[in-house]
């Protein structure tokens, strides 16, 4: 029996992580703390936590991810902690496990941001360094207005104005990449790439050199938030399209799967995507990986709650009288406080889990 309990669901990063540690225990899980070296707001100690459930020797591993948006984790963890609590049962077969991360961008969830401690999206920051990196004049051309000086309701009217003149001069596609395929020019921007690994990359490096050695099989389901229809899970695959990898995604999950680079998503086109970085580390695997991206609000909704973010931190006090609300507002969007949309969260995660389960140990 599945039980739908939207109490396994936290109200901030250091709630999340003990439900998680306590719920991992019970399970009797192989836990790891991975310390991070910055504290959280209220001067606590930050960390990645794994869970490792089945034998260590698997050859088929099923790898769940929360928090690489930081604020997105609250949607991963809850089912992560309903899966250790029992709350579903999936039943892993001979040779298989289950590695649960938990939190791999535990400075961006404790500070209710996106990008990690050093500005960056890690979804954007798995590029090679030694190489040229990607080029996005468009939103070169944009970053004043995206990010304007101001907050005042004037300034914001005419950077709007701007990013919609340059939608219909360059079309409504073309403005998505400028501002989220990803750029690598403007540190204090939206989606920035990086100018080298994150902590939060390098980490999870470590954890797959880890415990993914000696996998021949592996299926990872990382979880997002923001984009899609209020509470809908969307599995959104970025392997090459008629590849072996995106013909089994499409096997395992069937028609509800979608290919951003086909134009088939609420995503699209986007640079340096953890998929990619876990392709070369698990190079010696058989590798499907699969973005859980559930739906909140508007897109003009979480552009104002990230421009918002971004002037707190760069402009302001994260900790000053203004980031009550800015926080808040943040928070609500990608991680929406109602009951209904957590559990629409709970089922379709493990409906998702369960199928690429189902997947990866199918002979």
């Amino acid at each position: 029996m599945t039980v739908i309990d939207p109490s396994v669901f936290a109200s901030d990063w250091a709630e999340a992580r003990a439900k998680f540690l306590d719920a991992a225990r019970c399970a009797n899980a192989e836990l790891r703390e991975w310390p991070h070296p910055l504290k959280g707001p209220a001067g606590e100690a930050l960390a990645v936590d794994t869970a490792w459930l089945g034998p260590r020797d698997a050859a088929q591993v099923l790898v769940l991810i929360s928090g690489t948006h930081g604020v997105e984790g609250f949607c991963g963890s809850g089912p992560q902690v309903g899966l250790l609590r029992g709350h579903v049962s999936l039943d892993l077969p001979a040779h298989t496990a289950i590695l649960m991360i938990h939190g791999i961008n535990p400075h961006g969830w404790a500070w209710l941001r996106r990008v990690t401690e050093e500005g960056v999206d890690m979804n954007r920051n798995w590029v090679d360094f030694s190489k040229a990196l990607p080029e996005n004049p468009g939103y070169a051309q944009l970053h004043e207005h995206y990010l304007p000086a101001s907050l005042d309701p004037q300034v914001v009217a005419k950077a709007d104005a701007a990013i919609a003149e340059f939608a219909k001069q360059h079309g409504a596609h073309a403005e998505r990449v400028a501002a989220s395929s990803g750029q690598y020019t403007h540190a204090d921007g939206l989606f920035f790439g990086g100018t080298a690994p994150t902590w939060s990359r390098r980490t999870s490096e470590a954890i797959l050199a880890e415990y993914l050695s000696k996998a021949r099989k592996v299926a990872v389901v990382d979880s997002h938030t923001g984009l899609g229809p209020y509470g809908y899970g969307e599995p959104q695959c970025f392997h090459a399209p008629g590849s072996e990898p995106m013909r089994r995604a499409r096997a395992w999950w069937g028609d509800s799967v979608t290919e951003p680079l086909l134009g088939t998503s609420t995503s699209q086109e986007k640079w340096g995507l953890t998929d990619l970085g876990y392709a070369q580390c698990l190079s010696h695997t058989e590798l499907t990986f699969m973005f859980l991206e559930f739906g909140t609000y508007s897109s003009r909704r979480g552009r104002a709650v990230l421009r918002g973010d971004h002037w707190l931190h760069s402009q302001a006090d994260p900790l000053g009288p203004q980031a009550a609300a800015i926080k808040a507002a943040i928070r609500d969007h990608f991680y929406p406080p109602h009951d209904d949309w957590k559990e629409m969260v709970l089922f379709r995660t493990w409906q998702v889990w369960r199928q690429g389960l189902v997947g990866l140990t199918a002979r």
